[in-house]
């Protein structure tokens, strides 16, 4: 028997061990742009490593989560955060023997398509763009995988496979695109809906974490909420002698106790509809990816404390404040010709127009880069 195993014998072992409903390699609806396959790597391994790869995913190290990158080095960016979800999504897909290696591919990119300073910048280039066909970060992440990327001779962007964009692609295409987008139906593959609620679960636990760290939110007013009282007694009781991890312990207790619930609510549901394969999936009026009837009203009550305790405190709202400005002054000045674009950037004007070229560029910046381009513009350097 040979000591290699390659991309053929791995195909095989997805169709022994994946469930009839999940999106195997080999039966992938394929590339836009037909490539030859790898040797060793399956069609949703390439799509992971690809995005691992841009320039995109690199520029996720400063990019605002919830707190601006100079606030501390163990608060997360998106980059961390993309990371702790990608391996949330990995586990919850492998209990339930879908593809894990698409699930994690979706992951990776659902934020490549993020504004600096968060959801503050990107409601400044909403704003911006709304007479010039619209911006959200779901769209730019798309646009980035599709069109943005440029490392290959035969074709823009990444070239990613059917199903890990029609994940990333999330609520379907409502705007112009420079290639055909997957087609909407009524849901994605289950992979993909792992992928969005092992984001959610991923961020929401953090968040609690970087709140806490960042003394924004207290134990005492978290002790309010159901859901986090049960897994901080629990973690209390089990590592009494240890306080300094009772935090991490129960922001870990809080992710395992999500994920498992998931998993075994959604693998009721798919054992009880049996649906034959991927394109039942799709057709399928709800969700089987959900919470159970008791967990997921706890859960939102939890986001909902966080919205309000985290999200509208008054530091975060400061931070916000102070970076919607940079955005809207640098889009302005780029638009006026006051400050001139790079060349690259110009080079797309023609065939994106302007507009667009403008907001891909502006869209793409990190919060440092964009902070200096702005500093350098008011003459704030």
């Amino acid at each position: 028997m040979s000591a290699v195993r390659d991309r053929i014998a791995f195909e095989a072992e997805e169709r022994e061990r994946l469930a009839s409903y999940a999106v195997a390699s080999s039966a992938s609806r394929g590339r836009v742009h037909p490539e030859p396959e790898h040797r060793y790597r399956t069609a949703f391994a390439r799509d992971r490593d690809r995005i691992v790869h841009s320039r995109a995913f690199r520029r996720l190290e400063y990019k605002t989560q919830v707190f601006v990158y100079h606030e501390g080095d163990h608060l997360r960016n998106r980059l961390t955060h993309t990371l702790e979800a990608s391996q949330i999504a990995r586990t919850m897909a492998r209990a339930l023997r879908l593809n894990e290696e698409l699930a994690e591919a979706i992951v990776l990119a659902h934020d490549l398509g993020h504004t600096p300073f968060g959801h503050a910048g990107e409601r400044v280039l909403a704003r911006l763009m709304q007479e010039h066909g619209g911006f959200d970060h779901n769209r730019q992440s798309l646009r980035i995988v599709d069109w943005l990327e440029d490392r290959y001779p035969g074709f823009r962007g990444l070239n990613l496979g059917y199903e890990t964009r029609e994940g990333i692609l999330k609520h379907g295409c409502h705007w112009e695109h420079p290639v055909v987008v997957p087609t909407a139906t009524r849901q994605p593959c289950l992979e993909a809906q792992i992928a969005d609620r092992a984001d959610e679960i991923a961020y929401t636990n953090h968040d609690l974490d970087d709140g806490l760290r960042s003394g924004l939110l207290s134990l005492e007013e978290l002790d309010a909420i159901p859901l986090w009282r049960d897994a901080h007694r629990e973690v209390s009781e089990r590592a009494a002698s240890r306080p300094s991890v009772w935090r991490a312990q129960t922001v870990l207790a809080l992710i395992n106790r999500l994920s498992n619930d998931l998993v075994e609510h959604t693998a009721a549901r798919l054992e009880k509809a049996a649906p034959a394969d991927v394109d039942a999936v799709r057709a399928t009026p709800e969700r089987f990816v959900a919470f159970g009837a008791s967990l997921g009203p706890a859960f939102l009550e939890l986001k909902r404390h966080l919205r309000k305790a985290l999200y509208e405190h008054p530091h975060v709202q400061m931070r916000n404040a102070q970076a919607e400005p940079v955005i809207g002054d640098l889009f302005r000045a780029y638009a006026s010709g006051r400050k001139p674009l790079p060349d690259h950037v110009r080079a797309r004007c023609d065939e994106d127009g302007e507009m667009r070229a403008i907001a891909d560029y502006v869209a793409g910046m990190t919060d440092r880069f964009a902070l200096a381009e702005h500093a350098a513009l008011t003459g704030a350097a």
